[in-house]
């Protein structure tokens, strides 16, 4: 759909559905809603894997209601998390007033929130590994540069850890890689 805009029409409907601190006072439900339909930036092939990789795993895994949940809250609460410290600092003159119309779209934090849930599906070591990978990728941004969204990226993973209990009722066997590496060099997968 973006791909058939001008310029101007984009830039109209990122700002208008922008989870930031103006429109989250507008109009909250809406522009929360909106938001999740949207994907930052130009490229959709790097979510289409990363939707491919780590959604749709964790909605068969999860079921549809608790995917949901989770990935609405990690969404909802990284949103709110990042923005009230944004407005803080802007508040207390650390941040310049103009950020209060800053643009804030996207599925990334209930992304980030579904994959952090989805190391409850990784058996131990294995899912220590896949946490520090997960933290990695998105403490560097934030050493980098400090801003909004990587606060927001970063908190969504905590959000996503907190439904440890969810994770844990839908049972199983987690997956374990060293056994999956074993059968795929057997070609049994």
């Amino acid at each position: 759909m973006a791909s058939h805009m001008t310029a101007r029409q984009y830039h109209t409907v990122v700002v208008d559905g922008s989870t930031n601190i103006h429109e989250l006072a507008r109009d909250p439900l809406e522009v929360l809603f909106y938001s999740l339909l949207w994907i930052d930036g130009r490229y959709w092939t790097p979510y289409l894997v990363l939707f491919t990789l780590f959604l749709a795993p964790a909605e068969q895994w999860l079921g549809q209601l608790r995917w949901l949940t989770v990935g609405l809250t990690s969404h909802i609460g990284a949103t709110y998390f990042s923005e009230g410290l944004l407005y803080l600092a802007i508040q207390h003159g650390l941040e310049p007033h103009r950020l209060v119309h800053a643009r804030d779209i996207g599925v990334s934090y209930f992304l980030v929130g579904m994959i952090a849930v989805l190391s409850y599906r990784i058996a131990l070591p294995w899912r220590m590994g896949y946490l520090a990978i997960l933290v990695t990728i998105f403490v560097i941004p934030l050493i980098v540069r400090l801003n909004f969204t990587g606060i927001g990226h970063f908190s969504a993973i905590f959000i996503g850890l907190c439904f440890y209990p969810m994770a844990r009722a839908r049972g199983g066997p987690p997956l374990n890689p060293a056994r999956l590496m074993a059968r795929f060099r057997r070609g049994g997968v």
